[in-house]
């Protein structure tokens, strides 16, 4: 699998996202508490721009009338019906057997890492003869 620089850290903080296009999949990269996972921006109910739905948190029951939230700000729903994922893993959280999201890893790198290459140069050589532009290739 391909690296891509996405962001410096400063240009992501905690509770954000960034939406972009990687070799032609809409991603969206996001900042949960400092963590950063990237997840597909496509929900596989219809399409939808999944990742452009609120962040809110997983509500649980362990008796009637009892609801806990947990993973607060770390599932989104999508915006055209309200399916949600786990925007760690992907998982879907409305037919979890059928349904997922394509995440990626994403992690923080040092700048001199991403940096330093290897990089490789294409060099053409040019010159000019009889007022003519020529290029070698």
């Amino acid at each position: 699998m391909a690296r891509h620089v996405i962001a410096a850290v400063d240009e992501l903080p905690p509770g954000t996202r960034k939406f972009l296009e990687i070799d032609g999949r809409p991603i969206a990269v996001f900042n949960i508490k400092g963590e950063y996972f990237g997840l597909m921006n496509r929900c596989p109910h219809q399409g939808a721009a999944l990742c452009e739905g609120p962040l809110i948190g997983l509500a649980q029951s362990k008796d009637p009338g009892e609801i806990e939230y947990t993973k607060l700000g770390e599932i989104i729903r999508c915006p055209w019906h309200g399916w949600e994922f786990d925007i760690r893993t992907g998982q879907s959280y409305c037919d979890p057997r059928r349904f997922r999201v394509k995440a990626y890893p994403a992690q923080v790198e040092p700048g001199a890492n991403v940096v330093k290459g290897p990089y490789v140069a294409e060099t053409i050589s040019v010159k000019v003869e009889s007022d003519y532009v020529v290029v070698e290739l």
